[in-house]
């Protein structure tokens, strides 16, 4: 396999939350006042990312999957995944409250909708004054107790709200009640699934206004009750040292704040690594190529490069592999 680094055209999705910050803000070519998400990295079937440019340009991941197997998972990642990408990578700017949900586990998943679960990190790009994520409820509630909230349009009471700032890291386990709120442009790191169980929508229309779906039965037996703080990512970044982010079961996010170069040994890794820009730009090179990474902007760089060194005067960056 040709290991350059690969670089995929993004896929732009409409929201009724969404905004105008992927574009002006991170600089996406898309049009358009309502773009909620860019997904970078997807093998979602029916939403699978292309290869925008070099050797491979026009072929889709699932094709590289398929035809390079290892060279381009990693073994490791293989022998656990098959032939399914494993992870989605996306930005996701909220002008609006999203939908409060959660999603399910692998094994609720995969019986109901033959997928993956969601478990999903987020990192706070940007956000306006006063701007808070739904993380979870604000005390142990019963099933019972939240049925009744629901049911009276209290919901809200029983939730927890974080503030948020700029570099701020959380995980959001499957089964985790949450919202990202309006005014945040963030990076999600998640298992490669788009099974959502959306509980409450603030009774909002569609343009054709009709209110959007609610599974409220569904959310009942993936839903976790209890009070948890367990959702805030603690990291002390440090000039060109690499620091662990979030090191879960489904993928492993480091965090890079450099302002001189930086060689990456990938060799051990024994799977692909995805880099997102989220401040600043740099060059990632490998031996077969090279290409520049903007703020906003995301590379794979294949399992068979045994390294990459990452050129940059500054730069902060979310290295991610599974």
């Amino acid at each position: 396999m040709d290991c350059y680094p690969l670089r995929f055209t993004p896929l732009y999705k409409e929201r009724l939350w969404g905004g105008e910050k992927l574009r002006t803000v991170l600089g996406k070519d898309c049009k358009g006042d309502r773009i909620g998400e860019s997904w970078e990295v997807s093998g979602v079937p029916g939403d699978v990312s292309v290869v925008a440019e070099g050797p491979y340009a026009g072929r889709d991941l699932q094709d590289l999957v398929d035809t390079f197997g290892a060279q381009l998972l990693g073994q490791a990642v293989l022998d656990r995944f098959g032939r399914e990408f494993p992870i989605l990578i996306k930005y996701i700017d909220a002008r609006q409250d999203l939908s409060i949900q959660l999603h399910p586990d692998d094994a609720l998943a995969r019986q109901r909708h033959n997928s993956f679960g969601k478990t999903e990190m987020w990192y706070v790009m940007d956000a306006d004054p006063g701007a808070e994520l739904i993380v979870g409820f604000n005390r142990d509630v019963t099933r019972e107790e939240y049925q009744q909230a629901l049911d009276a349009g209290k919901l809200t009471d029983l939730l927890h709200y974080q503030a948020v700032e700029p570099g701020d890291g959380y995980f959001i386990n499957a089964g985790k009640i949450h919202a990202i709120g309006a005014g945040i442009l963030l990076a999600e790191i998640q298992q490669s699934s788009d099974v959502t169980y959306r509980v409450y929508d603030f009774d909002r229309r569609d343009a054709e206004g009709n209110l959007r779906e609610l599974h409220t039965e569904q959310a009942l037996d993936a839903m976790d009750y209890q009070q948890k703080d367990d959702f805030r990512l603690e990291y002390s970044p440090k000039a060109n040292q690499p620091q662990t982010l979030a090191a879960t079961p489904y993928f492993t996010t480091e965090f890079l704040k450099l302002d001189q170069p930086l060689h990456r040994d990938l060799a051990s890794r024994d799977a692909f690594t995805i880099f997102l820009c989220v401040s600043g730009e740099a060059e990632i090179a490998t031996a077969d190529g090279a290409a520049c990474l903007r703020r906003g902007q995301t590379l794979l760089i294949p399992a068979a490069a045994p390294w990459a060194a990452i050129r940059t005067h500054g730069c902060e960056l979310l290295e991610v592999t599974v």
